[in-house]
């Protein structure tokens, strides 16, 4: 078996491959790459037993077939170290020995058995979309932070994908924030639901991002989704478990209105949350007029900051208190220039909106939990 093919291409495949390989392994073989020829076609395989992502190339010139597993560490440190020139790689069938020449460089490693890398599940009873992937990294980048790490509640750990005739949902929450994330120009002919891992998503985000205009299609049924595009194939195992109401905590009626500049608030909020308790992250939100004082104090240390800042305001004067960190990341998450943030009551959940979205066909709305403030 040998092929040979430039560095830098492989070098591209493999890193994007290399974030589904875990740092520590229960199995030897999923330190590894393998490595498969069929019919002049090179498939490398990355694999954690649960996320499973398979690239495929064309070689300059292939000799034979077959496959072998590479350790994928040394591999990519030696792909990382070449100039963009021809790589010839030569396995030898007997001893699995793999020989890699490269300009006047010779280098050997051992391969290993092919029959112990995890085998793909074979998907039945499944259902199939093609969603943009611009899409896809939008409604990822804006959900996935929003996701928890409780284990004790598994299905809050992954983003609900919501398929529907008219509309695509996709939902994060960790009980103290909520995202929701909903696409008109991504539909379905059959309604479904399922949650995704955070990894594949991350995976996926990072990927998609320099192709965006491609068409990404999705296959999926009760236990498992594989994402197809381009030359990647990625298989992953859905998180089992009922997803919690999330319609239900959004409150309905919010007659206190709060319109700001989203740099300002965001800019704002980093200064004074300095201040804040480093444990509670807390700063007060006194809405009065046309008028937003943020404040946070820390007794124990006798910190406290100040900040006035001009808003649009309708409803009744407020004081309110939210955990900062939470309140940045979802600023951070936004991309407008103008935020709406809707509140009805000082211990009800606080509703942000982008303010003159220009995309027509994505609805954005972000949730956070307010905290009890200190009299």
């Amino acid at each position: 078996m040998k092929f040979i093919i430039t560095s830098l291409k492989l070098l591209r495949s493999l890193q994007a491959l290399s974030g589904v390989l875990n740092s520590s392994n229960t199995l030897p073989i999923l330190d590894d790459f393998l490595f498969k020829i069929v019919d002049n076609e090179l498939f490398i395989t990355a694999s954690d037993l649960e996320t499973t992502m398979i690239v495929s190339l064309i070689p300059d010139l292939v000799e034979g077939g077959g496959e072998v597993a590479i350790p994928a560490r040394i591999l990519l440190d030696t792909m990382k170290t070449f100039p963009d020139i021809p790589v010839t790689f030569e396995i030898n069938r007997e001893n699995l020995a793999v020989e890699i020449k490269a300009g006047e460089g010779k280098f050997r490693l051992a391969g290993h058995r092919s029959d112990e890398f995890p085998q793909l599940p074979v998907l039945v009873d499944t259902s199939r979309v093609e969603i943009q992937a611009e899409v896809l990294v939008n409604a990822f980048e804006k959900t996935v932070f929003a996701t928890g790490n409780d284990e004790l509640r598994p299905a809050m750990s992954g983003v609900l994908c919501e398929l529907k005739e008219d509309h695509m949902t996709f939902v994060a929450t960790d009980a103290h924030k909520l995202v929701r994330y909903r696409r008109f120009d991504a539909k379905s002919e059959h309604n479904a639901s399922f949650i995704l891992p955070k990894k594949p998503i991350n995976q996926l985000k990072n990927i998609l991002s320099s192709k965006q205009d491609e068409i990404v299609v999705l296959e999926f049924n009760q236990t498992n989704s594989v994402f197809t595009f381009s030359n990647v194939k990625m298989v992953c195992r859905l998180i089992e478990g009922r997803y919690p109401n999330y319609e239900a905590v959004i409150p309905a009626q919010n007659p206190n209105k709060l319109t700001i500049d989203r740099a300002a608030l965001l800019n704002s909020l980093k200064r004074v949350a300095i201040f804040a308790n480093q444990s509670t992250h807390q700063v007060r939100f006194k809405i009065a007029g046309q008028e937003l004082i943020l404040s946070a104090e820390d007794l124990d240390y006798s910190n406290e900051a100040k900040e006035r800042l001009s808003c649009s305001f309708e409803g009744d004067d407020l004081e309110i208190g939210f955990n900062s960190r939470f309140f940045q990341e979802m600023l951070n998450n936004l991309d407008h220039s103008e935020i709406r943030l809707e509140m009805s009551a000082p211990n009800r959940a606080g509703i942000l909106f982008p303010v003159d979205n220009e995309n027509e066909n994505e609805d954005i709305l972000m949730l956070v939990m307010p905290v009890m403030l200190n009299q």
